[in-house]
């Protein structure tokens, strides 16, 4: 497995902080379907210059993909019969924001296509216990797979393919199988792979070394073989095979449809942590065994599980402690359900918990309030002391470079949002309002850039600062009356802080105003107050004012964290 590559370099626009991308092509072997054996081999192709971890090596390898700006990805989507739930939420947007940064930030198209399962034991079950067809089941909570996941930002992939739609396709696909030689039928009308047959390639993954299988036909050769077709029982849908009426087994539903939309090469397959031992495992049996090569897919990537804080179990529909996407919603936006996800590493397990939730929520408040002091700050709206503009530039860049870098390390999010939040501090350090500037001079631009900058990058991960408060604002009144009313307040303000001697000032202090104008100014602060609760934050600066409106999680009234409209 060891090989001589001699790279030819085909250059690209560099990216910041990135080496330039290479085509490495490998002297000693064609494709990687040539080679045997259950060590991973660096596949020849386009070098990405990124490097992710790799279950197959169990270790960070560079991302070389078979054709250039082009990534092949497929994932396991899910058995549609019950409501999908926040473990679910998290692979999939996990799964959502690495395929955003291949795609927005490093200019890689990925094509994505996803399995439903739509045929299974447990939607059998659940259409007999709610006295309808299987077909029936599935279709409802397919529908509302999809829902919430468009509720949750996650971008649909190429193409969704039903496990139904495809049996013929399985059929023809075990019978090769068959006829390479690895894989048997029973007289009971079972296929199963043939474990033995293909050596000591079986067992890339931890756990492969279960000595007990799946349960099955005491016809199986090897305890560890497993189902390929199942023969027909009374009450089940079935189709017609050369083995009788039945249907497919789990696992050769993934292998026959990401073959048939990828061939025989695949670049990344991802999924949850406890899809890698059996179903990732007999995908990859079954998939070298047909395509007869050593390497179907060159990468398997796995997210963590999400656990309820405290619980050492995953959330799980079997064990009754999960909690609904929908359920979810209704408290928290999908925006603070990102910025969660994005506060850990995608391959590590997640406690949930209000208060992870509560941290994300603060993370991006603290973003937009720092969006909105620098646009009030451009505005004219907010005076400030002396700004060390050229520091400003150089936070801006160094905070590119080492977005661009740690991202490139196996999609590293949490320091890319350390980053981020390291640039709104310096940002913020610069931002601090005095009541009578002393004419020194703007730096408007420097924070344009900046707040552009944060909110490309929060774009890319699927986080959008303009969403729903802007909408409403555009289409009603509500933006145009509450600047009325803040000028109105303003104003009130105004005359309410002029002194006796016929100053004027920002300052609140009481001393040397008129003291029948102090109702006014207290009247001013009661407005203030009573409107903070219903979503428009009114903040005195000096002597002006600036507002924001925030939405309800929702995005359906004021209240949204992290979503904002604002003057």
């Amino acid at each position: 497995s060891s090989f001589v590559f001699r790279a030819s370099l085909l250059w690209r626009a560099p990216v910041p902080g990135l080496s330039p991308a290479v085509t490495v092509r490998s002297t000693s072997h064609g494709p990687s379907c040539s080679v045997s054996g259950r060590e991973w081999v660096r596949p020849s192709g386009f070098d990405t210059g990124l490097k992710t971890f790799n279950s197959l090596s169990k270790q960070k390898e560079p991302l070389i993909l078979t054709r250039e700006g082009v990534a092949t990805w497929y994932s396991c989507g899910p058995t549609v019969y019950d409501h999908a739930h926040l473990g679910h939420a998290s692979s999939y947007v996990r799964f959502d924001i690495l395929q955003r940064i291949l795609s927005r930030l490093f200019g890689i198209t990925v094509i994505h296509a996803m399995v439903i399962t739509d045929i299974d034991d447990k939607i059998i079950r659940r259409s007999w216990e709610e006295n309808v067809s299987p077909a029936a089941v599935s279709t409802v909570y397919e529908d509302e797979f999809k829902r919430d996941m468009l509720s949750l930002k996650v971008v649909p992939p190429a193409v969704y393919l039903r496990v139904t739609e495809n049996v013929h396709h399985i059929v023809a696909f075990i019978e090769k199988i068959i006829r390479n030689g690895h894989a048997y039928a029973t007289k009971e009308g079972d296929v199963y792979f043939d474990i033995q047959s293909i050596g000591g390639r079986y067992g890339r993954f931890v756990g492969a070394v279960d000595p007990q299988g799946e349960p099955g036909s005491s016809n199986k050769r090897d305890p560890r073989d497993f189902a390929l077709w199942k023969p027909w029982k009374p009450r089940e849908p079935y189709w017609e095979s050369p083995w009788g009426r039945g249907r497919p087994g789990w696992h050769i539903e993934c292998s026959t449809i990401a073959s048939s939309m990828f061939g025989g090469q695949l670049d990344v397959h991802s999924g949850g942590i406890d899809l890698a031992f059996p179903h990732h495992e007999n995908e990859i049996a079954q998939s070298e065994a047909y395509h007869q090569c050593g390497q179907w897919a060159n990468y398997f990537l796995h997210s963590g599980h999400l656990h309820l804080k405290g619980s050492p179990e995953k959330m799980s529909k079997s064990l009754k402690n999960y909690i609904s996407i929908k359920d979810f919603l209704r408290s928290y936006s999908a925006n603070e359900f990102r910025m969660f996800c994005l506060l850990s590493k995608y391959r590590s397990a997640i406690d949930y918990s209000d208060s992870s939730v509560l941290e994300a929520r603060s993370t991006l408040d603290t973003i937009s309030t720092f969006c909105h002091d620098a646009q009030a700050y451009m505005k004219g709206q907010l005076q400030c002391s002396h700004v060390q503009e050229d520091l400003l530039w150089s936070r801006l860049a160094e905070t590119k470079s080492t977005v661009m870098s740690t991202l490139a390390d196996d999609f590293d999010t949490p320091r890319a949002i350390s980053a981020l939040m390291n640039l709104v501090y310096h940002g913020n350090c610069q931002l601090q309002p005095v009541s009578t500037p002393a004419g020194a001079a703007r730096s408007p631009a420097v924070f344009g850039a900046m707040v552009t900058y944060v909110r490309d990058v929060l774009d890319v991960f699927g986080i959008d600062l303009h969403t729903k408060a802007e909408v409403l604002s555009s289409r009603g009144s509500l933006q145009p009356v509450v600047e009325q009313l803040t000028q109105f307040r303003s104003k009130v303000r105004e005359f309410a802080l002029a002194r006796r001697d016929g100053s004027s000032t920002g300052s609140p202090s009481r001393a040397g105003l008129h003291p029948d104008r102090l109702p006014l100014l207290k009247a001013c602060d009661a407005l203030r107050e009573d409107l903070a609760p219903l979503g428009v934050l009114i903040k005195d600066r000096g002597a002006t004012s600036t507002w924001e409106i925030k939405m309800s999680a929702r995005g359906q009234g004021p209240e949204d964290k992290g979503e904002e409209t604002s003057s």
